[in-house]
């Protein structure tokens, strides 16, 4: 049986040991910030920007695309909390565990909140499509029977299972929509959580950009977590040359994602200088960079994300998860997280990564 994360109230349990409060703080902000920027986007997502210039949105609102009440997330925040989830349950990284749960998503409406899948990507839906008749295959041929091969746990058969699905021209930005967790779970571990952000992306999305798009995000994100860095300086060039260029030493940067590291996104007129909120992973990530670099607090940021038009739930939802980091949970707009979907349950979800990703060791 599968429940939905607002039924989920009875079986919540705390952490059994401590969290520090700070991290947890960027924790929060982090995943509430990706939940409130998909929902702040999802009643107007496919609005061309010329329909927000008329229309400007600057609230939750309830209706619209999806119909969705005032506080729902589309398939962003459901992917984000299956992987989170994943991290959790695992106690680390499986990639095998987070394509099933992305599955029983697609499937049976896991983590959405409406019970149901909607919203999923192309590249996405033929990504979980694949990784189906892979598991289907390998069930047969290492005797498997079917209704057990979501719960694979034997770590040699783990390592053999084909996890890439995705396609290698899939460079969509359905992969960095989810991507908040790995960073946070990984604090610890700043290298290994650029490197997991990667793989995390490559499993439904195999275009380098949309890798390295995932890379690129993970480092900001891992950074806001560990270093005390105001804003202008995490996104100066003189930054990603000097410290976080460092993580790709061994692997650098598609070119197109490193004209971004290196301040694409800096235009002051935005959408009129060519900014766009759109499908591509590089317009998403230079798009929600843009909304970050421009305002100074998150509220202002979400609304001038979603504004650009056009995938308006998930160029905040990207948005949302460095600028929620960043600012931390006690700095988003209350009104706007008290209307979250599952509230309880996220914040859940939350103290867990918190507190699983303090005791994570790679030596395990």
């Amino acid at each position: 049986m599968i429940f939905m994360p607002n039924e989920c109230d009875t079986y919540l349990k705390n952490p059994p040991g401590s969290i520090d409060g700070d991290m947890l703080n960027r924790i929060k902000g982090s995943m509430f910030g990706l939940l409130l920027g998909d929902a702040l986007g999802a009643h107007v997502e496919f609005r061309p920007h010329g329909y927000l210039l008329a229309n400007p949105v600057s609230d939750l609102q309830s209706g619209g695309t999806w119909g969705l009440e005032k506080g729902q997330f589309t398939d962003d925040g459901s992917m984000a909390l299956c992987l989170a989830n994943s991290l959790v349950a695992r106690c680390g990284f499986e990639p095998y565990d987070q394509l099933v749960r992305y599955k029983w998503w697609f499937r049976h409406g896991y983590m959405s909140s409406t019970g149901n899948c909607f919203d999923i990507g192309a590249a996405t839906k033929r990504a979980i499509r694949k990784f189906e008749s892979q598991q289907t295959e390998f069930a047969r041929n290492n005797n498997i029977p079917l209704e057990e091969i979501d719960f694979l746990s034997d770590e040699k058969l783990l390592k053999i299972f084909p996890i890439n699905c995705g396609s290698n021209e899939a460079a969509g930005n359905g992969a960095l929509m989810r991507l908040a967790p790995v960073p946070l779970f990984f604090y610890r571990n700043p290298q290994l959580a650029v490197d997991f952000s990667g793989i995390s992306g490559r499993i439904t999305h195999g275009d380098q950009r949309a890798y390295d798009a995932c890379r690129y995000y993970g480092a900001l994100i891992i950074t806001v977590l560990m270093d005390k860095v105001d804003k202008d300086e995490l996104l100066s060039e003189k930054f990603y040359s000097n410290e976080l260029k460092k993580f790709f030493k061994n692997d650098s940067l598609h070119t197109d994602i490193e004209k971004i590291a290196k301040g694409s996104f800096k235009k002051k007129k935005g959408y009129d200088d060519g900014i766009r909120g759109k499908g591509y992973v590089v317009n998403s990530l230079e798009a929600a960079l843009w909304a970050f670099w421009k305002t100074e607090t998150f509220k202002e940021g979400a609304i001038e994300a979603v504004n650009l038009g056009d995938d308006t739930d998930t160029t905040a939802a990207i948005y949302g998860q460095l600028a929620g980091a960043f600012y931390g949970y006690d700095k988003l707009p209350s009104e706007w997280i008290n209307m979250v979907y599952a509230k309880r349950f996220v914040e859940c979800l939350c103290d867990w990564i918190a507190y699983e990703g303090s005791r994570w060791d790679s030596k395990k």
